[in-house]
């Protein structure tokens, strides 16, 4: 969303200014690219992990403030609502046992975090979206007392120009209207970065877009919005239509949402950023005195404010990154699709999937996205996002060209992504004991075809035949949630019930 916003309002020659000062960033961008000035492969990947907060009753708490003046350190931040959190955990290079040492800083950061939570009676939490939340709970008002969310949430409301409208229909139907973009709070990620060279950019970026699907599947977490039953993992619905500046003309002309899967593969990183600065507007156009161009013509490198500033307001679930680090330009695909939780394992496991996934898939001699038509990985993005660990997903047939199989996702992960993952993270020189350790728990997921959003909807399945009513049941379920999550099992380890 920015680091920096700037006090008063924007006026029109702000706004001038700063799509100016856009191209002249994206021709940097592109010379920088020709000098080929980026940074070497070094292997490095980054976690960052939302987190929600809530009380011992499993009511989301607001109280970001208070916890994070305990914490007092620099590896936590605000999020968009008051009752959340992100955690950053320093890049590591993806080699030797670099999964289990992820995993045992998670476990250190977040129980320090949580007993500080619990000064202010409240606890961390790691779920997609939090059961208990109410849309009472999602106002303007429990934003994060920081001006860069009031700016964003002005801009954005004044972009779309009325109410936003949530409309969700899945195992139960959602609608409801908003005033601000305080719903986009509800939705808590783990964003995983990978570092690659210009002339890998591409083919990670292809193979993340064609993982999402099965990303989702195995890790969905987020059953539930405002009381209901939705989609498995609903962050994705939920996020594009609380963050949508088009008001219904504009969508039916076909503009497209600032949350969104894509369109096709890409052959470069810079037209990733091409598009977006094609494509949507600026809702925040703050710019500095930098001017790019002359810094690169002076064999400096830029620090590229405005296009960083615009690109973390398109809201890609495989984002281009552009940094800065010690003097040295680097690109990262931010791979957002994941929720958070439910345990630190199972974080760990997820993350452990995906990097080795994206690696094989990306060095293999028939790419899959040469075999994969965009619209139908999209389609199994939706399929997943909707269905979870039961969604049947279309993947390119082994030996038979341009055939697509529909398959279980469960089945796809086990006998060819698992298998592949292996092979990734062998690749990248992880320990084999890390690599079985943390694909262990996918398959375990897909054996008995449990994770966080199955475990979370048989829970409060079960609170109702017991006889609870709605609101009771989620807040059993919740509690009940972060008691098994301060265990650190795995998911598809927990009992079936709220009181097993």
């Amino acid at each position: 969303m920015g680091d920096k916003a700037v006090a008063g309002g924007v006026d029109l020659a702000d706004r001038q200014r700063h799509r100016a000062k856009l191209r002249q960033c994206l021709e940097a961008l592109g010379r920088l690219l020709e000098e080929k000035r980026f940074d070497r492969p070094r292997n490095l990947m980054g976690l960052e992990i939302e987190l929600n907060l809530a009380g011992a009753d499993g009511m989301p708490s607001m109280v970001n403030a208070e916890v994070l003046e305990r914490i007092a350190s620099g590896d936590f931040q605000t999020e968009l609502g008051r009752f959340n959190l992100e955690v950053n955990i320093v890049p590591h290079r993806l080699s030797g046992s670099v999964l289990d040492q992820l995993a045992e800083e998670l476990r250190t950061t977040l129980s320090y975090a949580d007993r500080k939570a619990m000064e202010v009676d409240s606890g961390i939490v790691m779920i997609g979206i939090l059961p208990t939340l109410e849309d009472r709970h999602l106002v303007s008002a429990n934003l994060s007392a920081d001006e860069r969310y009031a700016m964003l949430n002005a801009q954005v409301v004044a972009a779309r120009g009325e109410h936003f409208t949530i409309d969700i229909e899945g195992v139960e139907r959602l609608t409801c209207t908003a005033e601000s973009i305080a719903p986009e709070a509800a939705c808590t990620s783990v964003q995983l970065h990978l570092q690659v060279t210009p002339g890998r950019f591409a083919a990670v970026w292809n193979s993340a877009q064609a993982v999402a699907a099965a990303q989702i599947a195995v890790g969905a977490n987020s059953p539930f919005l405002f009381g209901r039953e939705l989609w498995r993992e609903s962050r994705p619905p939920l996020f594009v239509q609380s963050t949508d500046t088009r008001p219904p003309e504009l969508t039916a002309q076909g503009v497209r949402p600032r949350t969104w899967f894509g369109e096709r593969w890409i052959d470069s990183a810079y037209e990733l950023f091409e598009e977006n600065l094609r494509f949507f507007p600026p809702v925040l156009p703050i710019s500095d005195d930098e001017e790019p161009v002359r810094v690169v013509e002076e064999g400096g490198v830029p620090m590229l404010h405005e296009l960083t500033l615009h690109n973390g307001t398109v809201y890609r679930w495989n984002r281009p990154v552009y940094g800065v680090a010690d003097g040295v330009p680097h690109l990262r695909v931010e791979n957002r699709v994941l929720p958070a939780g439910p345990t630190v394992t199972d974080v760990i496991a997820n993350t452990a999937f995906y990097y080795g996934l994206v690696r094989a898939l990306a060095e293999e001699p028939r790419p899959v996205w040469t075999r994969l038509p965009f619209r139908v990985a999209a389609e199994n993005f939706d399929a997943a996002c909707r269905h979870g660990i039961d969604a049947w997903l279309r993947w390119p047939k082994a030996g038979r060209a341009g055939t697509l199989e529909r398959r279980p996702a469960v089945r796809l992960v086990q006998e060819e992504l698992l298998p592949l993952a292996a092979a990734g993270l062998d690749a990248w020189g992880v320990e084999p004991s890390d690599r079985d350790r943390y694909l262990g728990v996918i398959e375990g997921r897909c054996r008995s075809r449990t994770n966080g959003a199955s475990w979370q909807a048989a829970a409060y399945h079960r609170a109702l035949e017991h006889g609870m009513d709605r609101h009771k049941a989620l807040a059993v379920t919740t509690r009940r949630y972060c008691e098994l999550m301060r265990t650190g099992a795995p998911v598809h380890t927990w009992p079936a019930g709220p009181g097993d």
